[in-house]
């Protein structure tokens, strides 16, 4: 079958998706998109976390049928999105005040680098990197995108708010310390942002 689909702000299609791909294999494979880690292919992991339609999703767990004219951000993707929010008002999802025509139209520059090599970052790729929250970086991509999630709808998350957002995303490298820090450092400075 073929797929049309927006990723980070660009149409794409890919041709001669069989039934049972998966949206990680068809980003990572097909779109030469290899933020999103393939680790446990159960959706257990959290490591190929990306943004359906604004909704963090495990990309393994969701067929590449699925999302036939849908909206996915992936790791890639997150500083442009980061800006499309900051220009559009604070959110870059319809649950926010932005339609997902709106959100469909924006259009990444093609310099901007499919496959992340653009010098920009978002505001939590930056805080995860100041508070030296990454380390392997398998789990990174994930917990960016879900992280990113939170602050987008709670720019003021308690602890237990971050913790519930990234309970999905597994570490093996650290106590998660460094990386609640991160989430903390990006939410303090989106609100010195304000």
């Amino acid at each position: 079958m073929r797929v049309n689909f927006t990723v980070n702000g660009r149409q794409q299609e890919a041709d001669d998706v069989w039934e049972g791909e998966s949206l990680l294999y068809v980003l990572r494979e097909r779109m030469g998109l290899p933020g999103s880690k393939n680790a446990c292919e159960q959706g257990e992991c959290g490591s190929c976390t990306v943004r359906l339609d604004g909704v963090p999703v495990c990309s393994c767990l969701v067929a590449a049928g699925q999302v036939e004219g849908r909206e996915v951000v992936t790791v890639e993707g997150l500083a442009d999105y980061a800006k499309q929010r900051a220009e559009h008002g604070g959110c870059a999802t319809g649950a926010c005040g932005t339609s997902l025509d709106a959100a469909k139209s924006w259009e990444a520059r093609p310099s901007d680098g499919q496959a992340g090599e653009q010098g920009e970052l978002s505001p939590i790729q930056q805080a995860f990197i100041d508070a030296g929250a990454v380390q392997c970086g398998f789990c990174t991509p994930g917990l960016l995108v879900a992280a990113d999630e939170l602050l987008e709808r709670n720019a003021e998350p308690s602890d237990a708010d971050i913790r519930e957002a990234l309970s999905g995303n597994l570490c093996r490298c650290t106590g998660y310390e460094k990386i609640l820090d991160a989430v903390r450092l990006a939410a303090a400075r989106q609100e010195e942002a304000v």
